[in-house]
């Protein structure tokens, strides 16, 4: 994070998303660069970090009516972060007088809450026999699975996003055939992302800009001397939302560029717009 802050510095200049969500942080808390960003315009910046390791940040314009955080599969290592926010307590909602609001908005409706995930990446060996970094991954997937479903109604407005270190389907990876068996694409992963993304109807928001067919990639491993001529890209970064945020729904983009940027992520910026 104290690495690459200019780099998010660079992206609220030229997107200013209203909340950015951020994993791998791999700072402790306490040298977390608050004030850097709260000089940008976003005061409102929620953290569990780690030195060295995993790591979560949600850093927004918007206020927290909560925050959370979550240890998961037994483990304590900053992977599972969360808010709530009032999409409507933005400058535009605030200026409106109650004779404006719409009287059918009843206030539960307007609460909206935003997970952010780091899911383990798994190692090497796509066994959980031998692997117990797998082992974790499968784990990790499972428990959210069950825990999705027994905390919400799919009736709620929920939003999951994050680097879930799986490609589900055959064009998230740039050969399916290859991939089957790389940790990140196989069978193990994406049939329990699946059950994940039905525990409570999630809409996977790229791929609803993005048809099926097409080839989609928000990752290039470092070890591609020119990611832009091998394109052996992964599509590991995902945005979720449920039924009732699907009408909301109105723009999606990967910054591909960014991975030319100076010191640069192997992860891009995901970004989707809501009409909230």
């Amino acid at each position: 994070m104290r690495l690459r802050q200019g780099l998010v510095l660079r992206l609220m200049e030229s997107h200013a998303p209203d909340v950015i969500c951020l994993q791998e942080t791999k700072t402790p808390d306490e040298h977390f660069p608050f004030e850097v960003f709260r000089e940008a315009g976003y005061q409102h910046i929620h953290i569990h970090g780690m030195k060295s390791y995993n790591g979560q940040a949600i850093i927004s314009k918007l206020p927290f009516e909560e925050t959370h955080i979550f240890d998961r599969v037994g483990r304590s290592d900053c992977r599972h972060i969360a808010v709530t926010l009032k999409p409507s307590s933005c400058a535009k909602a605030q200026d409106l007088s109650a004779k404006d609001r719409d009287p059918a908005v009843k206030p539960q409706d307007d609460i909206l809450h935003l997970h952010n995930l780091y899911i383990p990446a798994g190692g090497d060996e796509p066994d959980p026999e031998v692997n117990d970094k797998f082992a974790h991954k499968l784990d990790f997937v499972d428990e959210m699975t069950r825990c999705f479903a027994d905390q919400y109604s799919n009736d709620q407005k929920v939003v999951a996003v994050g680097d879930f270190n799986i490609a589900p389907y055959e064009h998230d990876v740039w050969s399916h055939k290859q991939l089957l068996k790389v940790v990140s694409h196989t069978l193990p992963e994406t049939e329990r992302l699946a059950k994940m993304l039905g525990s409570l109807g999630w809409v996977d928001a790229a791929r609803e800009f993005v048809p099926m067919e097409e080839k989609l990639y928000t990752w290039w491993s470092y070890r591609n001397r020119d990611w832009r001529k091998s394109n052996r890209g992964r599509r590991l970064d995902h945005v979720w939302v449920t039924p009732p945020l699907k009408g909301a729904l109105k723009g999606h983009e990967v910054l591909e560029d960014a991975r030319d940027w100076e010191k640069p992520s192997d992860h891009v910026p995901v970004i989707v717009d809501f009409d909230l």
